[in-house]
C-alpha cells in the first residue's frame, strides 16, 4: 500500500484559510484608486467580485486540487500607502484544506486591480516598472474536528 492518503477517507472537518497579499502601484494609480477616477469604475469593488468568483474556480485552474465546496468566503481590498492590500478567506466543511482557494482568491482580485489600472501604472516603453504583485501569504489555517453527530 502506497504512503499516500485518498482524500475520500479522510474526515469532514472543518476548514478554514485567511491569505493576504499586496499589489504595489505608481502614485499615479493610487491617486485615480482613491479619488474615484479610474476610467473602467471601481478597481476595489471589481476586485473583491473576481475574487470571490476565482475561489470557486480554484480546481478548474489547478489541476490535482479538488473541489471543495464552500461555505464561507471572503475577500476585501484596501487602498494602502504603497498600493493596495487583500485580505481572502476561505471555509469549509470537507476533507480537504482550502488554502489554494483563499489563495487563488488574494490572487485574482490583486490581478483585477492591475487590470483596470494598467493604463496609468505603463511607462512610455509599454512596461510595469513600478508595479509589483505580491507578496502573497498563507497568514493562518484552522482544522477542527466536527462535533459528534454533524457529519
Amino acid at each position: 500500500m502506497t504512503a499516500q492518503r485518498r482524500v475520500h477517507r479522510k474526515p469532514i472537518v472543518y476548514r478554514r484559510a485567511l491569505v493576504e497579499g499586496a499589489l504595489t502601484l505608481t502614485e499615479r494609480s493610487r491617486t485615480a484608486i482613491r479619488s474615484g477616477k479610474v476610467e473602467k469604475g471601481d478597481p476595489l469593488a471589481a476586485g473583491e467580485l473576481a475574487g470571490l468568483m476565482a475561489m470557486r474556480r480554484t480546481a478548474e485552474l489547478i489541476p490535482h486540487c479538488h473541489s471543495i465546496p464552500l461555505t464561507g468566503s471572503r475577500v476585501v481590498l484596501r487602498s494602502s500607502r504603497s498600493g493596495v492590500r487583500v485580505e481572502a478567506e476561505a471555509e469549509a466543511l470537507w476533507r480537504t484544506g482550502v488554502e489554494m482557494e483563499a489563495l487563488v482568491g488574494a490572487s485574482v482580485a490583486l490581478l483585477t486591480v492591475w487590470d483596470m489600472v494598467k493604463y496609468l501604472e505603463k511607462n512610455r516603453a509599454g512596461t510595469y516598472p513600478g508595479t509589483r504583485l505580491g507578496p502573497i501569504r498563507v497568514v493562518s489555517r484552522e482544522k477542527r474536528a466536527l462535533a459528534r453527530g454533524m457529519k
